[in-house]
């Protein structure tokens, strides 16, 4: 491998060929600050348009000075990157954002949590001269069921623009316009809603400022928190308790399922539930339609469609129906675990507590910010009723976990209620990419062989791997499983699928790297990918500390079926349990 040797602030390096002066920089221990640059290291990709110029950094015998994030080592190259020139010039760049940037601080969903107020607080910026006599840009707000757009706080960065264009490949965000009007936008400056978003929340993931947020629905929650007339009920997605304590200082992968749960009663909920349980339905469920379409191919049904992909994530939901129209009944028609707990709640549920499904209130705490809009879906409605009336975010639970003032790193550990809080470990792993198929795999296998699992982890299903595939032998049937994690991984996989390069029979997608523990409405991880990892992990402690994992095998759920249901796939569980799928391609860049 070839490497050149540079200088930087006096200390020798020698780096590969084509390194950048930031990341030589970085390796020898030096802090150049960045704010439009992003690594995410497991994706393989890399935002530098170079476009904010706080990185300069001066290089001996360039005349301008060099942005360390997209300028290349030379061999001999000295670099300085903290002189009164380079503080300078990076002083005025942010004086000039920052002059065409709204003063709402106070305010801000991002306050506290914005990179561009760190970066002013960093170079010590206390006023703006010329503040007065400046111009600024401003633009429409855009309201979306998941995400807010706020373009006057837009830097142009264009880290959003990577994530939905490169790793997504949703298409839904460019840069528009030029000069003091430039932005990133949909087409034509369209609105969310008329492009083709999927709300999967990436693009607030990376957002360095307020630009994008997600839709709030926290005081919504209080308000019917407060209604005496409500019961209101509260359903934890898997991928929150790996999570959550970030927000509250802990190591990223630290378990805090009993503290979520106290936390949640004391702000007052009324019963609190785990979406683990829907979970285990919904393995009920979709590994019931995967055996009964795999039985009716190998009778020579020509008319089965193969293979089954999985459909818990609503972001990969809105993005199948953008994108690939022509295959709208190849999905379960299972709903996601979200939808399934709503129906259950409003029903079975409702029926225990003698009450009427107007009368509860579901409310769900999700790594995700597509399932926001999921549960206002007309599909998820009946008479106007929502299954699931609000969806917060992990952001959002833990902003009100602080507004209550609770301590929640003294709070105890609690049990979550019964009879829609009991779940296996097969449901806890939902919330990492692989999960969900591993999940199907422990009940199929079993309900097909007729035998006990020989093993009950399936680790070829597990790893960070974009695109990835394994065969599982259900006693000599062969089966192929697919699995995808990111939006961009998920059409690869099945264009290849479309044009008949790849044979499946089942395939797990998840919208977000690395699966719900990467989502949208997740802790800021800021492209660290071991942050991402570390959660992963903490899936699978939490599956391997579980006394059941296997979904089939938990208690709640036969008795689900044996009072409610029936059995799997039953005309009742077809009513309350499953959906189907609307073409949206004709809405795609239509203003």
């Amino acid at each position: 491998m070839e490497t050149v040797k540079l200088t930087i602030d006096n200390k020798q390096v020698e780096v590969p060929k084509g390194t950048t002066i930031y990341k030589a920089a970085r390796k020898l221990g030096i802090d150049i600050p960045v704010l439009c640059y992003m690594e995410l290291h497991d994706l393989g990709v890399e935002n530098k348009p170079a476009g904010c110029r706080i990185c300069v950094v001066e290089v001996e015998g360039r005349r301008n000075l060099a942005p360390s994030c997209a300028t290349e080592c030379a061999e001999g190259m000295v670099v300085k990157t903290h002189t009164t020139r380079v503080i300078n010039a990076r002083r005025t760049v942010m004086e000039l954002i920052l002059s065409d940037h709204p003063k709402d601080c106070l305010t801000c969903p991002k306050s506290g949590r914005c990179d561009l107020q760190d970066m002013a607080i960093k170079l010590g910026i206390r006023e703006i001269p010329g503040q007065e006599y400046a111009e600024m840009s401003t633009y429409k707000k855009d309201f979306s069921p998941s995400i807010i757009r706020d373009v006057d706080k837009c830097i142009m960065c264009r880290r959003c623009e990577t994530m939905c264009n490169e790793v997504q490949t949703v298409g839904a965000l460019s840069a528009v316009n030029r000069g003091f009007m430039a932005v990133v936008a949909p087409a034509f400056e369209q609105d969310l809603e008329k492009s083709p978003c999927t709300y999967c929340g990436q693009c607030v993931a990376v957002c360095p400022t307020g630009a994008l947020t997600e839709v709030d629905h926290t005081t919504k929650v209080i308000r019917a928190i407060a209604d005496p007339t409500k019961t209101v009920l509260v359903q934890t997605a898997p991928a929150v308790r790996a999570a959550l304590g970030e927000e509250f200082g802990m190591k990223p992968g630290t378990l805090v399922t009993g503290k979520m749960v106290a936390a949640l009663r004391q702000i007052g909920f009324d019963y609190v539930f785990d979406t683990d349980f829907a979970a285990d339905l919904t393995i009920m469920e979709e590994g019931t339609e995967l055996l009964d379409r795999l039985s009716r191919f190998l009778n020579g049904d020509k008319n089965v469609k193969l293979p089954i992909l999985t459909s818990c994530c609503p972001g990969w939901v809105n993005f199948f129906e953008h994108n690939f129209t022509d295959m709208l009944d190849v999905p379960s028609s299972a709903k996601s675990p979200q939808q399934m707990f709503g129906a259950i709640a409003k029903s079975y549920f409702a029926e225990k507590l003698g009450k009427k499904r107007e009368e509860l209130v579901v409310v769900s705490v999700m790594p995700c910010l597509a399932k926001k809009y999921e549960c206002q879906r007309d599909e998820f409605k009946v008479d106007g009723n929502q299954d699931v009336d609000f969806s917060i975010s992990t952001r959002e639970l833990a902003h009100l976990i602080k507004e209550f003032n609770i301590n929640f790193e003294e709070l105890p550990d609690d049990d979550f209620d019964r009879p829609l809080g009991e779940s296996t470990g097969a449901g806890v792993i939902f919330g990492a990419t692989g999960g969900v198929i591993e999940a199907a795999v422990r009940t199929a296998y079993e309900a097909y062989t007729g035998k006990p699992l020989p093993k009950i982890d399936f680790t070829e299903l597990r790893g960070m791997e974009g695109i990835r595939s394994a065969t599982i032998d259900f006693n000599g049937l062969p089966i192929n499983i697919g699995i995808a994690h990111g939006l961009g991984n998920a059409r690869k996989l099945l264009e290849d699928v479309r044009s008949g390069k790849a044979n499946y029979h089942a395939i797990e997608v998840m919208a977000c790297p690395g699966g719900c523990i990467g989502g949208g409405g997740q802790p800021l991880h800021h492209g660290n990918s071991a942050i991402i990892k570390a959660r992963m992990e903490a899936i699978y402690r939490e599956d391997a500390g579980k006394p059941i994992r296997k979904s089939h095998e938990n208690p709640y759920i036969v008795k689900l079926y044996e009072e409610f249901l029936g059995k799997p796939m039953s005309e009742k569980a077809h009513h309350l349990l499953h959906t189907h799928y609307f073409s949206k391609k004709k809405d795609i860049y239509i203003k």
